[in-house]
């Protein structure tokens, strides 16, 4: 079961260049690691209003729940994302992700280049900071203490967490806390989480300069798990890049500062509503290698716009 909102109007259309009316592409959004489709509500809300807005837990966080076969490589998300994509016949989408979700969504792009308008990246995972790990992963990677989230997982820690990712802790709420501690309560989630932390994966920022969409970038200057100094690592490996540095905000602004980050990506498709008349966005060097999906595969995905209860 994968859980989705699929929401907004999909036949919004404009004027493009040429003088031809066409619908405006939709909007995919990935959450980061430990959060859920929650996490981009306010953007959400606002988006919903001019553009078709797809959002999903990944396998292993919210609703949806573990992966059957345990496998949380960056390669097997990028099969599911391709395969929601699929279930849904979505074909060309500007795609936004934060953190983890930012790292699905460049990799996505790289691999699968005529399906992706544009990206927003959102304090994006995947430079290669190995060094750099978050407390609560290395406790993942420790055997004994890993007990810890797998059994007990209080509450508390969850607080303690979103005090990181929040720069702003005044902003982290009790509601936010439960929020978060609920999802991650959610049957075999820790265990995913626990064997997510142990992976030891390629590093692929260097073909970050293959990236052709253009690319917002917005950063958390007061960022500790993805830190600032990777914002313009990112911008100079991105040939067509823009970033955006909020001040006195943390890993996650499309939460912690969700109207002036909204802003931003507002902007952002703006413009490339009024530049997609004449030529597409991406020229990519070559074809893509599409991978295919057996109707059996789309079936199993089990897409469903539950509500919102464990």
């Amino acid at each position: 079961m994968v859980h989705y909102r699929d929401e907004g109007r999909p036949l919004t259309t404009f004027m493009s260049t040429e003088g031809a009316s066409e619908v405006k592409a939709p909007i995919l959004l990935v959450h980061g690691t430990g959060a859920s489709l929650h996490t981009w509500d306010v953007w959400v809300d606002a988006l919903k209003k001019e553009h078709r807005v797809i959002r999903m837990d990944l396998p292993a966080f919210g609703l949806t729940g573990p992966n059957e076969q345990g496998d949380y490589s960056s390669e097997e998300y990028l099969r599911f994302l391709d395969g929601f994509v699929k279930a849904l016949k979505v074909q060309r989408f500007h795609l936004g992700g934060n953190s983890l979700g930012g790292k699905i969504a460049w990799q996505y792009a790289l691999e699968h280049p005529f399906n992706v308008k544009s990206l927003i990246l959102v304090d994006p995972s995947g430079m290669g900071d190995a060094h750099n790990v978050p407390a609560v992963f290395k406790l993942a990677r420790t055997p004994i203490l890993s007990g810890l989230i797998k059994y007990i997982t209080p509450r508390s820690m969850i607080a303690k967490n979103l005090k990181e990712v929040y720069h702003d802790e005044s902003k982290v709420t009790d509601d936010l806390i439960d929020r978060y501690h609920e999802m991650t309560l959610r049957e075999g989630n820790r265990q995913a989480f626990i064997d997510r932390a142990q992976l030891i994966e390629k590093d692929r920022s260097g073909e970050l300069v293959n990236i052709e969409q253009p690319t917002l970038l917005i950063w958390g200057k007061e960022d500790i798990w993805t830190p600032f100094a990777n914002a313009s690592r990112f911008d100079k490996a991105i040939p067509n890049s823009t970033l955006k540095v909020m001040e006195n905000t943390g890993h996650v602004p499309m939460e912690e500062r969700p109207l002036e980050s909204l802003k931003f990506v507002r902007q952002f498709l703006s413009a490339q509503t009024k530049s997609s008349g004449s030529r597409p966005s991406v020229l990519p060097r070559s074809l893509p290698v599409e991978q295919e999906f057996t109707e059996q595969e789309l079936e199993a995905l089990e897409l469903e716009t539950m509500e919102d209860v464990p």
